[in-house]
């Protein structure tokens, strides 16, 4: 039998980090079974947006590094990078909210039904708050990208409430923008302890992310003769950005980072709910209430 993971107790640092990767080794067929599902139009329009924005700034880049002018006949060049731009983004926002919603909502019907995910039920609710998940997704990064151009320390401070906002909409059932004025709240006191979980988490991930960057980026040192020795100064730098497998090993370092920012996800679900207890004792109460009930 699969291990089931209580989500509604304290945890030290350590603790969210084994479990994180125990829940993932017990749930991951299921889970991102269903996130594909979920995903998969907005995941494959994301990457054909990729795939045509690094072809196409190849291209432009090419054109401008040899002195001619990027409007002497060759405005689609502008426009197609534009465009894909433009799909990159909008399919970027629908995965990143529809991925986040999946998760919250399947760890939402696992701690419902000790351990059971119902996956129409996780469908239906994703469904339900797709409109909330894309206006808070919105809103979330306009609030970090104001944070980032102030100073490095508003953003540091904003990145904790804006790391349990979904959380709070979803387990807490509140509309977007009293998810939003809450978390600031609800992170006092525990704002040290979530900035280091979160910085220990990323570090991890950055790590890991580099790792997987590795073939695309020796591919590229390979494709410019710098290891060989043969590197031309005076050669086209943006001629590798056209290259089919400089894109597709870019295409699939992006995918495996895609199901790398899970760990992310996942952790900001044990953060709430470790915050969650120590304020509310929610699980506490639960486990109280349920002793001495039989079927």
């Amino acid at each position: 039998m699969k291990q089931f993971i209580q989500f509604k107790k304290q945890r030290e640092l350590g603790d969210m980090l084994s479990d994180v990767f125990a829940f993932l080794r017990n749930e991951y067929k299921p889970f991102f079974a269903l996130v594909i599902q979920i995903t998969l139009p907005y995941l494959i329009l994301f990457f054909v947006g990729l795939a045509f924005m690094l072809y196409t700034f190849g291209d432009l880049g090419s054109l401008i590094t040899s002195g001619s002018s990027p409007f002497e006949g060759e405005e689609m060049d502008i426009l197609m990078l534009i465009i894909s731009v433009l799909v990159l983004t909008i399919a970027g926002i629908l995965v990143y909210a529809l991925a986040y919603s999946t998760t919250l909502h399947y760890i939402k019907s696992y701690t419902e039904n000790d351990g059971v995910v119902n996956a129409d039920t996780v469908k239906d609710e994703v469904k339900q708050t797709f409109g909330s998940f894309i206006g808070l997704s919105i809103l979330k990064g306009l609030v970090l990208s104001v944070g980032f151009m102030l100073c490095f320390f508003p953003f540091v401070y904003l990145v904790v409430p804006m790391s349990v906002v979904f959380c709070i909409m979803i387990f807490e059932k509140k509309t977007v923008m009293d998810a939003f004025s809450d978390s600031f709240s609800f992170i006092k006191d525990e704002w040290l302890m979530t900035i280091l979980v979160l910085f220990v988490v990323a570090l991890i991930t950055g790590v890991i992310g580099g790792v997987l960057n590795l073939p695309a980026t020796i591919y590229t040192y390979i494709k410019m003769g710098i290891f060989s020795g043969d590197f031309d100064a005076a050669g086209d730098p943006f001629a590798f950005y056209k290259d089919p497998i400089y894109i597709v090993l870019n295409l699939v370092s992006y995918a495996f980072r895609f199901f790398l920012n899970f760990i992310t996800i996942i952790i900001t679900v044990f953060i709430y709910f470790n915050i969650n207890e120590k304020k509310n004792f929610t699980g506490t109460f639960e486990q109280i209430d349920s002793l001495g009930k039989t079927e």
